[in-house]
């Protein structure tokens, strides 16, 4: 089969094969990180199952930079590529990721530190709180790690390796899998055991992928010398603010959810939730893996100033993202129960619980790929701007909206109805952004 590149015209089929191993690699990644919460429930309990997803959205708040430098430095790097600079290319690349390690180690070290203290400001009892701490400082020892790994999930596409990049994926979670069934089913470490399986993960996600591009090989980068260059770092994280603002957003709107979630219903309804955003985080890795997996081809089109293949590749990621939408809707109604019965199925209140919320929650899956989509787009074509406008009114104004009213007018429907609320007005805001910036840009 001939090798698909970034210059090439793109057809439907085109854009599906060669955004596939980043939509598999975004999948994998996120089926492994669901494996601690299900062998931690199974095997350890529901209250230290509504630990670890109390303090889930504060550590993945501070891996955050990952996104911002991966989705900002990658529409960078392309665009280099595309104007046919380059040397430049992988000097600005080797810069970013030296900038991802030294930022990721001193933000571990500060989290490690104040990590008791922000478990009890969002809301930890005395029951959750040992077991905050104890998950999330082991976690948060191979952060510089998942910095990188999460920063070379789009430069792996960029670098015409997606392949690589989803087998790397792979043997993380392969070795995530495996030490949490030893960890944890076996040797019974609790909490800790499943805290080590991350880490480890993390370790190997991030640390393969230097080695690689440190050596000399096939891919359109290699990891060279580095030359500090303030514009083009601004540059990048102005690019991937809004990949920035959307993980924080969720991070924090994550912790709003639980917080209101213990006011009105409970431990139950914080490990209900849990269940959900491991099944969001699965099924949202479809469009996320799509808008990861073009992005290069549009930022290259967008340096060669090709306008024709921007119109064509809009229309065509439409068309996509839209089947992938309502075919995401009709599986997860078709599987809410036997996923549901993964993580809960041992207890009967919990697991009704969880299955009254999947039906109002699954329908945010039909509205969320617009957004998703659009704030790529934007950050493809180097408007960091409007690609974190969207990301900001989706996430902070939109949910935080729904999660603050629903609940007074609907009670606990209101929680689970948040998100598609959200997600709906996220995807109308996100076509007007898309009608009134398509002179500017020539789409």
């Amino acid at each position: 089969m001939q090798k698909i590149q970034l210059s090439d015209h793109f057809t439907v089929g085109r854009l599906l094969r060669f955004s596939l191993p980043s939509i598999a690699m975004l999948i994998f990644t996120s089926v492994y990180g669901v494996v601690d919460g299900f062998f931690i429930s199974n095997y350890v309990g529901k209250t230290p199952f509504a630990a670890v997803n109390f303090i889930m959205p504060f550590l993945m708040l501070l891996g955050a930079l990952g996104f911002i430098l991966g989705t900002g430095g990658s529409a960078l790097v392309g665009k280099l590529l595309g104007e046919g600079r380059p040397e430049e290319a992988n000097r600005v690349f080797s810069m970013l990721v030296c900038v991802g390690l030294a930022a990721g180690a001193m933000i571990a070290a500060a989290g490690i530190i104040w990590l008791p203290e922000v478990a009890v400001l969002l809301g930890a009892d005395e029951t959750l709180l040992p077991l905050c701490v104890e998950y999330g400082r082991i976690v948060l020892l191979a952060l510089p790690f998942a910095v990188m790994q999460f920063t070379f999930h789009s430069f792996f596409v960029t670098a015409e390796k997606p392949q690589l990049g989803f087998r790397v994926t792979v043997g993380a979670g392969v070795a995530n899998i495996l030490l949490d069934w030893l960890l944890v089913g076996v040797l019974k470490m609790d909490v800790a055991g499943a805290a080590l399986a991350t880490a480890a993960s993390q370790l190997v996600g991030g640390a393969v992928p230097i080695v690689y591009f440190l050596r000399k090989n096939t891919s359109l980068l290699r990891l060279v010398k580095p030359r500090f260059d303030l514009r083009a770092l601004l540059k990048a994280l102005g690019n991937g603010s809004s990949e920035f603002v959307s993980s924080v957003s969720m991070s924090l709107v994550s912790m709003l959810y639980n917080a209101q979630l213990i006011r009105y219903v409970g431990e139950d309804g914080v490990s209900a939730y849990g269940v959900l955003m491991y099944v969001n985080l699965i099924f949202i890795s479809v469009f996320i893996g799509y808008a990861v997996g073009t992005a290069p081809i549009i930022s290259f089109h967008f340096g060669a100033q090709n306008r024709e293949e921007l119109k064509s590749l809009l229309r065509q990621s439409l068309l996509i993202v839209s089947v992938f939408a309502f075919a995401m809707l009709a599986v997860a109604q078709v599987l809410s129960r036997p996923l549901a019965a993964l993580f809960v199925g041992y207890d009967e209140a919990l697991m009704a619980m969880t299955l009254h919320a999947f039906y109002f929650f699954s329908f945010s899956f039909l509205f969320a790929a617009l957004p998703i989509f659009g704030s790529s787009f934007f950050t493809a074509l180097n408007d960091g701007g409007t690609s974190a406008a969207i990301s900001f009114l989706r996430t902070v104004v939109f949910e935080t909206a729904s999660v603050l009213l629903l609940p007074l007018l609907l009670g606990q429907n209101g929680i689970w109805l948040s998100l598609p609320a959200a997600e709906l007005v996220g995807a109308l805001a996100t076509a007007v952004f898309l009608l009134a910036k398509r002179k500017k840009f020539g789409y």
